[in-house]
């Protein structure tokens, strides 16, 4: 019998999101602590703002954002470089039965929400919904 890791919908299941959620805190702790030695994480706060685990739970994509989100690419680059010591740690804190395997990515989830407030702000979207409310009657 398997056992399925995703809701009908398709969304995450909850261990996989109760996991991510571990991995997130032992990561942003690391990291808050300055566990690492390297000069570009040293003069960057690098934020982890979400973990996303696979439904077997052996890779965690963690996304970060430097603070002020300047010299992302160094800021990777480093996170990279220190992977097989943050595996270890984030194992060890997490207490799981196998290790995930951990990649980076930068989180452009700010840049999309600006972008979809900058598209709700445009003069056309407004002039939409003011016809919208026009033609519906509504006040």
């Amino acid at each position: 019998m398997s056992r399925s890791h995703h809701s009908p919908s398709g969304a995450p299941s909850q261990r996989m999101l109760r996991v991510a959620e571990l991995v997130r805190h032992a990561a942003a702790q690391l990291l808050a602590r300055g566990d690492i030695s390297d000069p570009a994480l040293e003069r960057h706060v690098v934020t982890v703002s979400r973990v996303k685990m696979s439904p077997d739970l052996k890779l965690a994509t963690i996304y970060v954002m430097p603070l002020g989100g300047k010299d992302e690419g160094d800021a990777l680059a480093a996170l990279d470089r220190h992977k097989k010591f943050l595996r270890g740690e984030i194992a060890h804190e997490v207490n799981l039965k196998f290790a995930p395997e951990i990649r980076f990515r930068i989180d452009d989830s700010f840049d999309n929400v600006s972008r979809i407030e900058a598209l709700l702000n445009s003069e056309e979207v407004k002039r939409d919904l003011v016809a919208d409310k026009d033609e519906s009657g509504a006040p």
